[in-house]
């Protein structure tokens, strides 16, 4: 698939995990998801390369499959808070489930202060699941996996937030993570402190620290799919007072500098990478 193409079928995703990307043997397969939760589905084998695998904050909840382990074995990942180093075990393959970003699937058994910027086993959380891992595990077809899941996911629904929350989300998403609380307050009517109570509760997080992911994530997808946007006027336009304050925000998120990450993510053997399916 042409670099342009590949660029495009990923334009609508905004949470990518670029460092799962680098860390593939090969290729870094992604399908894209109908149902109204999940982002996306993904596959990769890890690579030894000396690079450490991270994981960026997204706001998103990750579920993990290993599809070479001796036991089915899968793991729940919460959002981190900042760019945190993920165990993952070289030339083993991983199926993973990655929910939109705000979703709280309400089959796991958990709170979601509990597993913002955590990750336990599955089956601690779901102490059915052992069936689901294992038919993932068995499988190494990437659609018949997709499919698999999606089976699971037909008999179950979504944790819903309370309408503060979902507020606050749309709002926030809306303006790439560049709000301020008392701007909230205005939109929604309510006091600081009910708004933080009833977002934290929710979210496992302040309304503030959302704000943070998703002005970052704003970046970075500003910066796969813009050649032209300099890291000066991206600070600007993302509300940042200066550009080191941007410089410093971005390193602590995603453990890199904005143009180090650039040079990455521009680099042909990135994009040669990734495979939409």
């Amino acid at each position: 698939m042409q670099a342009n193409s590949i660029i495009n079928n990923l334009s609508h995703i905004h949470n990518k995990q670029p460092w799962l990307v680098m860390n593939a043997a090969q290729k870094f397969t992604i399908e894209n998801s109908t149902h109204p939760d999940i982002s996306h589905f993904y596959t990769f084998e890890a690579s030894a390369t000396k690079q450490t695998p991270m994981a960026i904050p997204d706001g998103c909840i990750d579920l993990l499959f290993d599809c070479d382990s001796n036991t089915a074995n899968a793991e729940v990942f919460g959002t981190p808070l900042e760019a945190t180093k993920i165990d993952l075990i070289t030339d083993h393959r991983y199926f993973g489930v990655r929910y939109k970003s705000g979703v709280m699937p309400d089959f796991l058994n958990i709170s979601a202060q509990e597993i913002t910027g955590n990750h336990y086993q599955l089956n601690n959380l779901i102490p059915s699941s052992n069936q689901l891992v294992e038919q993932i595990n068995q499988q190494q077809d990437f659609s018949t996996q997709v499919d698999i899941f999606n089976q699971f996911m037909n008999s179950k629904v979504q944790r819903t937030h309370s309408p503060i929350t979902s507020m606050i989300i749309h709002e926030i998403n809306k303006r790439q993570g560049n709000v301020k609380i008392k701007d909230l307050e205005e939109i929604t009517g309510f006091s600081s402190r009910t708004l933080q109570r009833k977002f934290h509760g929710n979210m496992g997080m302040s309304a503030k620290t959302y704000s943070r992911i998703v002005r970052c994530l704003s970046a970075i997808y500003k910066i796969n799919h813009d050649d032209k946007i300099t890291f000066l006027d991206l600070a600007f336009d993302l509300g940042f007072t200066d550009q080191p304050h941007f410089l410093k925000e971005f390193k602590k998120l995603v453990s890199t500098t904005p143009l180090n990450y650039q040079s990455k993510v521009k680099h042909e053997s990135y994009l040669k990478k990734i495979d939409c399916i």
